[in-house]
């Protein structure tokens, strides 16, 4: 078991990790650009660190949560030899490619690197209803699993480094996205005299139907079966036509709808009109060198 775990950053959602830590009676050092953000957890038993490779040196297990990669990348750098012979496990939000350096980071110095996905608000951390996505050696994740239980309900999805940090930003690109879609279908409704409290329920009897379309969607791209549709590209083309007029004539902006619009002319110039919608996605994509 994990004797020790130092936490570097106490932004909103390290000081729930490191709370969760010092509940769970783990000896926790952390360490803040700002010293007075530890207070509370000071006086609830935590140790403090005066630098990060005071924090490094404190424990086995590091977990980095700041404002995103570069800035973990900083603070390890900072640490330097101190990683060396510990685990490090970055908890920021960034892209894949990003996890890739700090892992090399870490490496260099010595230390073994895990990349982690937070997927819910900080006053879930501590709780079963948190989520914790974690990538790279599956024998890093099953060692300090009992520190991640503590935290959340962990999972580990893949041993590329990068494979968390790819869950996040495909969920988070499906959560911005609705809740833009949400506040654009506000916008809409107010333009015609309806109240946000008056589409409200309709809005959720719509997000209540969307598990098992998604459920389809994700079977029929997995497999690349397109035909036998239910909502052809064709009859969608006509509904994103409809909705992009009908935000220009309540004066909305329609950028996304037009992106979407152009997903699903390319797959009817393509011939593909009478297939299911899951047709616009791509069979494979290249990610560009970074």
């Amino acid at each position: 078991m994990t004797a020790s775990v130092s936490v570097l950053g106490l932004g909103p959602m390290g000081q729930a990790l490191a709370g969760a830590l010092v509940t769970a009676k783990y000896r926790t050092t952390v360490w803040n650009r700002t010293p007075a953000k530890a207070d509370a957890l000071r006086a609830r038993g935590a140790a403090w660190a005066e630098t990060p490779a005071a924090a490094a040196a404190a424990s086995d297990l590091i977990l980095v949560n700041v404002v995103d990669q570069a800035a973990a990348d900083a603070v390890l750098a900072a640490a330097g030899d101190a990683l060396a012979g510990r685990v490090v496990v970055g908890l920021s939000s960034d892209i894949p490619d990003s996890a890739h350096r700090t892992a090399e980071l870490v490496t260099a110095r010595g230390g073994r690197y895990l990349d982690g996905a937070i997927m819910t608000p900080t006053d879930t951390i501590g709780t079963r209803s948190a989520s914790i996505l974690f990538a790279g050696p599956r024998e890093l994740f099953d060692t300090h699993q009992p520190v991640f239980e503590a935290l959340a309900t962990s999972s580990w999805v893949g041993t590329d480094v990068g494979r968390a940090a790819a869950f996040d930003m495909a969920l988070l690109d499906l959560f911005w996205t609705s809740v833009s879609g949400f506040v654009h279908a506000l916008s809409m409704a107010r333009a015609h005299g309806i109240e946000p409290t008056e589409l409200l329920g309709h809005a959720n009897n719509i997000a209540a139907i969307l598990p098992p379309i998604f459920g389809e969607i994700a079977e029929r791209v997995e497999t690349d079966r397109h035909s036998d549709a239910s909502a052809s590209v064709s009859s969608v083309a006509a509904s994103v036509r409809h909705l992009i007029a009908a935000s220009a004539s309540a004066g909305l902006d329609a950028g996304a709808l037009e992106a979407f619009r152009g997903y699903v002319d390319a797959a009817v110039d393509a011939g593909h009109g009478a297939d299911e919608i899951s047709r616009i996605i791509p069979t494979s994509v290249t990610v560009p060198s970074p």
